[in-house]
């Protein structure tokens, strides 16, 4: 594993213009959905990091053929064999989005063993939801100490709730059910973007997908799918989750940033939280400016009560973006409470912004209180996962003095080239070989 790491030099405020990567969230199950159907798919603006392009070999070594296009991000998928139904488990135990795969493979030849993934370390990622949405659709389930066994000879249309509402296992539903005989319904859906998204690719090639951006999903099945004109292209959208880092990065350092190619219905509870950061965003020509004249004073609640930032499923405040609202809130006057309620470790890198500075109370696992403004120092600290990565390089970049990031290998995973990028704006950030 490298051993590289950032070294940063906080205090310097960022300008510019940027454009975000293509939403990792939803490039890793179109690339499970795309092995539905026969013919050529071309991907658009899939993002280059490691965890897109680690599943892009996970689909070389099960039987797909990928040309790498002369555009940045375009890939042509070209399934000339049988898919093979067992995925290689090195890979997949690297790999949290690798699980988006069952659901398709099953669907395409009745079996898939599929490896326990992997990912960031943020507390239990449970499976269960996964594989009772599949056993509800006719699968059965056999349990291994390293992984799954999913059979169906035939799969069969069901009304289902999820027991949670789950993101992937939406996602590994849907393109189960795609194929499956007469109608399925899943309740207690997710409906991020992402998921949106794949429904929208989906319909494309001829899937009857109904309720797409609500918590009920109804998919009339169908005997198969066929690109138009032989291959299907689609864009993957911008990755609004990027975008409010990077919100976040130009108010915390006093910056001016213009970011472009950005869907502002993606982000209206982004912003809703921002704003109770003091923080505000204009929609511009092209994408939204992030002005250098923020308040970032923490707005209390009716009758001066403590404002609490929870995460929730969509569309309220996404869970992946709750480490970058702590550690802005950091440097916002006023005092908040952080409520975590999807993973039981995801908070336990606040020590790390603790040893920094700052005024953080870890109340229990899911919840902290934040009471700013507070004055960053440089230190050596080390990521545990991705989005707790991008708000340790938020805490560098105005914090005094030079710190180190260690296991970048983790923010790798979700940031494309996030060093060079962010020197673009005037960060000094550079990436020291391990």
């Amino acid at each position: 594993m490298s051993s590289s790491y950032f070294k940063i030099i906080g205090k310097n405020p960022l300008h510019g213009t940027i454009v975000p990567q293509g939403n990792k969230n939803e490039a890793l199950p179109l690339l499970g959905a795309l092995l539905l159907w026969e013919e050529d798919v071309i991907l658009e603006n899939l993002p280059q990091i490691s965890d897109v392009l680690k599943l892009l070999e996970v689909l070389k070594q099960i039987g797909v053929e990928i040309t790498q296009l002369d555009t940045r991000g375009s890939y042509r998928f070209h399934k000339k064999n049988k898919v093979k139904s067992d995925l290689p488990y090195e890979l997949c135990s690297q790999l949290r989005g690798a699980v988006t795969l069952a659901g398709p493979i099953l669907a395409r030849t009745g079996r898939v063993f599929l490896p326990k993934p992997g990912g960031d370390k943020i507390g239990r990622r449970r499976m269960d939801t996964h594989l009772l949405a599949l056993e509800a659709l006719g699968a059965k389930i056999e349990v291994f100490p390293d992984g799954y066994e999913i059979t169906a000879e035939r799969l069969f249309g069901k009304d289902i709730l999820l027991d949670e509402t789950s993101v992937t296992a939406t996602e590994n539903a849907v393109m189960a059910a795609v194929f499956a005989e007469g109608t399925t319904v899943i309740r207690n859906a997710a409906s991020e973007p992402h998921v949106q998204g794949l429904c929208r690719f989906l319909t494309q090639a001829g899937a009857k997908i109904t309720g797409i951006g609500t918590n009920v999903l109804e998919i009339e099945g169908v005997t198969s799918l066929h690109s138009p004109g032989g291959c299907l292209t689609h864009r993957i959208g911008s990755d609004y989750l990027e975008i409010g880092s990077f919100i976040s990065l130009a108010a915390v350092t006093g910056g001016e940033i213009l970011i472009k190619d950005v869907n502002l219905e993606d982000l209206r509870m982004i912003r809703m939280v921002y704003s109770r950061l003091g923080i505000e965003v204009r929609p511009v020509e092209g994408g939204i400016l992030v002005p250098s004249d923020q308040k970032l004073e923490i707005i209390p609640d009716y009758h001066g009560a403590t404002p609490k930032i929870d995460d929730a499923p969509w569309p309220g405040f996404p869970a992946d973006m709750t480490s970058v609202a702590l550690v802005t809130a950091t440097q916002c006057q006023g005092t908040v409470l952080i409520h975590e309620k999807l993973f039981e470790s995801r908070l336990f890198f606040v020590d790390n912004i603790i040893a920094m500075g700052a005024q953080i109370i870890l109340c229990d696992p899911h919840r902290a209180i934040v009471i700013g403004r507070s004055r960053l120092y440089g230190q050596r600290v080390a990521s545990p996962d991705i989005r707790a990565g991008m708000a340790m390089i938020i805490a560098a970049l105005c914090a005094e003095g030079t710190s180190e990031i260690h296991n970048i290998v983790q923010i790798d995973r979700g940031f494309e080239g996030i060093d060079t990028r962010l020197r673009s704006l005037g960060a000094q950030i550079e990436r020291i070989p391990g």
